[in-house]
């Protein structure tokens, strides 16, 4: 059967949200739906409609220009065993003390490394993007200085890898969340697959707004591998989540954004332990001091 996308791009995080809901009542309907910011600090998002069947073209124009967004893109995605594709294209990825591999993988994890399981699914985080390899490369120097944390959260998880891997290294205690229920459930199966399942608590929440994370602080280390922008809005919340002396890791940010998102985290009590940069990625080690 073939599919069909219709992606277009408009500024504001509102207007896309607001394009996307009408998108949800085009003939023929859409069966799925994204809505991304664009990761280069320009403040412009995307739409997305996957179709299977050819959508309504002109209905896509109209919407598009009631929207103020550029003129929809349709194009139709070969038929294709993209399971499969997708497994001989990620091939494990080593950071720090650990692997992350597919479960087609699962015998090239050295003996010394700590194995996260991740299959390619509908939520960042399999360990081939820089931020998530800096994310693990940042907590691996902090256990090689000798942290030991027992209370994480791992905000705007993806797939939950950053979790996993403090729970694994410390055999702690986390709470992962993210404001997609399509990351959580990945997430949740993900900790199964790692024999995490109870572990790891994986609720659906934007930054710290659930009642489980809100009463599990303050955190010893808090993952947010996200965006520069929604990164400057949690600072708050984060100096409020964070135990005194407690740990954070950020990511997401693009290298030209990282003084201003450092700025921002200094103003609220946070002193850079590291930076660490992965092609045009940035991520900060920093204490809540």
């Amino acid at each position: 059967m073939p599919t069909y996308t219709a992606l277009t791009t408009l500024p504001g995080q509102a207007a896309a949200e607001a394009l996307a809901e009408t998108l949800e009542r085009l003939e023929p309907e859409p069966t799925g739906i994204g809505v991304f910011e664009v990761e280069d600090g320009s403040g412009t998002w995307e739409v997305g409609g996957y179709f299977t069947e050819k959508p309504d073209v002109a209905g896509l124009a109209l919407l598009a220009t009631m929207a103020g967004a550029k003129p929809f893109v349709v194009s139709r995605v070969e038929d294709r065993d993209w399971v499969a594709q997708v497994r001989r294209e990620l091939t494990p990825v080593h950071a720090g003390r650990f692997v992350v591999y597919g479960s087609h993988d699962r015998d090239a994890v050295p003996a010394e490394k700590i194995g996260l399981e991740i299959d390619a699914a509908m939520a960042f985080g399999t360990g081939h993007h820089g931020t998530t390899q800096g994310c693990l490369e940042a907590l691996s120097d902090l256990d090689r200085a000798g942290l030991r944390a027992s209370n994480i959260a791992d905000i705007g998880c993806g797939t939950g890898v950053l979790a996993m891997g403090a729970v694994k290294l410390w055999n702690a205690a986390a709470i992962a969340s993210d404001i997609d229920p399509v990351a959580v459930d990945t997430a949740r199966a993900n900790m199964a697959a790692n024999g995490l399942r109870g572990r790891v608590a994986c609720v659906t929440a934007p930054g710290f707004r659930h009642d489980r994370l809100r009463r599990a602080a303050p955190y010893d280390l808090v993952f947010a591998n996200i965006l520069a922008g929604p990164l400057k809005r949690l600072a708050g919340d984060m100096a409020r989540h964070v135990a005194p002396g407690g740990a954070i890791i950020l990511s997401g940010i693009l290298n030209r954004q990282a003084v201003s998102v450092e700025r921002v985290y200094e103003g609220h009590g946070f002193t850079r332990m590291d930076l660490r940069r992965i092609g045009e990625w940035t991520t900060f080690t920093l204490r809540r001091t």
